[in-house]
């Protein structure tokens, strides 16, 4: 009597074609192990070719003593080719809708002609300093759209929540013909100096109706706004959105001039169905107007050169410090004292300084 083949059994079925080709997946193999030239990259770049930009700036980013070195050597090529941007900063907290508000914002920047790169920050986990980086999956739009660039970087442990290397980044950016860069920052309570010292307007998203209102009344981040928009003010929200609008307002003008001679606006808007977008653009257009004509737009860069060059040295002078084999080495056996007693942080941070 034969047996009976169990109903557990698997029929072979058809063999599945690779996902990938194998010639185009040894092309990807031959790409990715290929190093390009300075000359190539300088070129690429400032023909406005987008790969080549994301290979320069992956190298910026890059902690390899030989990417840095070469990444040196693209940044001081291409510096003679930048400047020539408007750079915005948009903050606010988690939930508040920046990437739908900077994909609207984009989108109507590169309608009349602009070309926009944008370098959203995601947070880093302090856990295992991974970062999801969705950015580009959050604005399916702009990041088809032919004049636009959206970088997502892990913030990593820069504080304000914007990467370290954003600066540099910038640079290529502009290099490659972009004219307007929007920075996003990650916005979770963090100090927003950092962003605030590398951009030209400085804009803060706020809700309405969630308690938000007296948040946006403490004093750093009020100071640093140059102008506040209440984003999501659609549907239901609307007549809570004008209510914080109003209080604002009121807050602002609470607050001494500023430097720039110009006053800070609270403005309505809604990402998610395009309005008010083109209100806020009129606005920043508005104060890139006054600060060019009245001189604080030029003086506010030589500031952040000098803040740039000092934030430089610092990064540079903690990285050799934290190279040094010597330090590694000592580090070690303070870390081990210290674990057992036997020193405090302050004598074994005196003792590594000293053998610096």
């Amino acid at each position: 009597m034969s047996k009976k083949p169990s109903a557990l059994h698997e029929k072979k079925g058809i063999q599945q074609p690779d996902t990938t080709s194998s010639v185009a997946a040894n092309k990807i193999k031959i790409s990715r192990k290929k190093r390009f030239t300075t000359d190539e990259y300088v070129t690429k770049i400032l023909q406005g070719n987008i790969t080549f930009l994301s290979k320069a700036i992956t190298l910026v980013e890059s902690t390899n003593l030989k990417h840095q070195q070469q990444a040196n050597e693209i940044l001081n090529r291409c510096l003679p080719h930048a400047n020539k941007s408007v750079r915005i900063g948009i903050t606010g907290v988690p939930g508040v809708g920046k990437s739908t508000f900077i994909e609207s914002f984009g989108t109507y920047l590169t309608g009349i002609g602009k070309k926009v790169a944008v370098l959203a920050v995601d947070p880093s986990s302090s856990v295992n300093s991974g970062s999801i980086l969705g950015d580009k999956t959050r604005m399916e739009q702009l990041v088809t759209d032919v004049n636009a660039f959206i970088r997502p970087s892990p913030s990593g442990t820069s504080l304000g929540g914007v990467a370290q290397k954003t600066r540099e980044s910038i640079i290529l950016c502009e290099a490659a013909g972009f004219d307007t860069i929007i920075i996003e920052t990650v916005g979770v309570g963090q100090s927003e100096t950092a962003v605030h010292s590398m951009v030209d307007f400085f804009l803060l998203l706020k809700l309405s109706g969630a308690g938000d209102e007296l948040q946006g009344i403490k004093r750093g981040i009020i100071e640093m706004a140059d102008a506040i928009v209440i984003n999501k003010a659609d549907g239901d929200n609307i007549k809570n959105a004008k209510i914080a609008k109003v209080e604002f307002n009121r807050a602002l003008h609470l607050y001494p001039p500023k430097e720039s001679g110009w006053q800070p606006k609270v403005l309505t808007a809604s990402g998610l169905n395009n309005n008010g977008i083109k209100e806020v653009y009129n606005m920043i257009s508005n104060y890139l107007e006054t600060t060019k004509n009245n001189g604080y737009f030029s003086n506010k860069r030589n500031k952040q050169n000098k803040h740039w060059l000092f934030s430089t040295i610092e990064n540079e002078l903690k990285s050799r410090f934290y190279n040094n084999p010597v330090i590694k080495e000592l580090l070690a056996v303070e870390i081990k004292n210290l674990e057992e007693g036997k020193s405090t942080p302050f004598n074994a941070a005196k003792n590594l300084l000293d053998n610096a």
